[in-house]
């Protein structure tokens, strides 16, 4: 299911907010900058994982 942005997708999706919420700080803070980017539970989880790819 597609939202219009991070924030409602969080909102209405309870799986969403609690994923969004188990991220590393630097990783939600960097999915924060671009909302509009992030409109499904796979494009959140798409993203996350990009952005911790390179760590450990």
């Amino acid at each position: 299911m597609k939202y219009a942005n991070l924030n409602v997708l969080l909102k209405a999706n309870p799986k969403a907010k609690q994923y969004f919420d188990t991220l590393p700080d630097y990783v939600k803070e960097q999915i924060s900058t671009r909302p509009q980017g992030v409109n499904s539970m796979e494009s959140l989880r798409d993203y996350a994982e990009n952005l911790t790819r390179g760590d450990g």
